[in-house]
């Protein structure tokens, strides 16, 4: 910026004229009246977080340079205090042994629907990018939403306390928050980020972000939508409240998903259970590669006892089975939560060596992507939600302290 300034300047420098020995120079020198009239502003900072305990103050652009070499990082600038209220209280969760609702789940299985993901993935990456600080992430946000309110209301879920909303943001791109109420207010949560990123220049180049993560908002969608048929669940009879939620500003070092679960662990929040679906529908790098199409499941910053709950989700519900793999600090969503202190897990398309090479750019494209990889995706969604939302954690512990005595 300054040498531009400087450039601007030397021209003026040319033209000053001579002054007298015996005369009162009134005449600034050019380069120091013009930085006098224009003020030179640094750019914004941001504090990220690229490992427990290892900061950095760097820019923006500073931040897509790190992107772009595959750097993952959360921008803690707002939430430092992210984890430190539930320090004292966190405690070794309890899941089930087994599955317990084959009955219930299996025939809701088959009214996923690929057809449906797919529309609504070709309007989803319709939008010229989903950046979130840019009006066409604030535009495609308004449509989730609005999306989520009248699929809730096609199943005549709003009659009875089901609900849709935005979780608002500064920046623009609000996350969106759909709950079921159950019995009680401990919570199992279900998530996906919404935004997109061309990590060149962000808020100019197209992001369709098809895969990343247009495929996860929608493959939750379906599970949602396939939920809010069981009259069980809508009515309020789960022993959980459940929560589907689309978060704004992943991209940007997981900033809505921070912004939540700061909110929750503020409030005392008990949330039993958080899934992150991000990367749902690539398979290709998997069969490219000789391996069969799986499920990735991340074992690394996870919570143990909730991924072995998901493989077993995934033996029993799943027509494909899973691979171990692992995707670093910060890699998506669950990072969020699991900081607040709350048991996560993260799910993905493939291991994370196979994964979509084409995110982050003009080219993450539907023409990509496996609707019947998704649908695999959604019957763990489903099935999850379902299992952990009926599921009796007070008794379970109970049951499982008296075990051990």
């Amino acid at each position: 910026m300054k040498a531009s300034l400087f450039a601007l300047a030397l021209p003026a420098a040319a033209s000053a004229r001579f002054i007298e020995a015996n005369e009162v120079n009134r005449v600034l020198p050019p380069i120091d009246a013009f930085l006098e009239k224009v003020q030179i502003q640094a750019p914004e900072r941001y504090l990220i977080e690229l490992s427990p305990g290892e900061t950095a103050w760097v820019t923006e652009e500073e931040k897509w340079q790190l992107r772009r070499k595959g750097l993952r990082f959360m921008d803690i600038t707002e939430t430092s205090d992210l984890g430190t209220f539930r320090a004292a209280s966190k405690a070794t969760p309890v899941f089930p042994e087994k599955m317990q609702l084959q009955t219930e789940i299996h025939p809701m299985l088959g009214n996923l629907s690929k057809d449906l993901m797919k529309e609504h993935l070709e309007k989803f990456t319709s939008f010229h990018t989903r950046y979130y600080k840019s009006d066409y992430g604030r535009q495609s946000s308004e449509w989730l939403l609005k999306t989520v309110q009248d699929t809730i209301k096609e199943a005549g879920a709003d009659k009875y306390g089901v609900k849709a909303e935005h979780f608002k943001h500064s920046w623009g791109q609000n996350s969106v928050i759909a709950t079921i109420p159950g019995k009680s207010n401990s919570t199992v949560v279900i998530g996906a980020h919404q935004d997109s990123i061309n990590l060149w220049l962000p808020s100019v180049l197209p992001a369709p972000g098809a895969d990343d993560d247009g495929s996860g908002t929608v493959t939750i969608l379906e599970a949602f939508r396939v939920l809010l048929s069981s009259e069980e669940a809508i009515g309020g009879n789960a022993s959980n409240t459940i929560e589907f939620h689309w978060y704004s500003a992943e991209e940007g070092g997981l900033l809505g998903s921070q912004a939540i679960f700061s909110e929750y662990e503020k409030k005392g929040r008990d949330i039993k259970a958080m899934l992150q679906q991000d990367m749902t529908g690539y398979v290709q790098g998997t069969l490219d590669a000789g391996k069969p199409e799986s499920v990735g499941v991340i074992m690394d910053f996870v919570d143990a006892g909730l991924t072995a709950f998901i493989k077993k989700v995934i033996e029993e519900y799943c027509e494909i089975p899973f691979v171990e793999t692992k995707c670093g600090y910060a890699c998506s969503d669950h990072a969020s939560a699991s900081k607040a202190g709350y048991p996560s897990a993260f799910v993905i398309e493939s291991t994370f060596g196979d994964s979509d090479q084409h995110i982050h750019n003009t080219d993450d494209l539907i023409k990509y992507l496996s609707f019947d990889h998704m649908l695999q995706h959604a019957r763990m969604t489903l099935a999850l939600v379902y299992e952990l939302g009926f599921t009796d954690f007070e008794k379970l512990k109970s049951d499982n302290d008296m075990g051990e005595l």
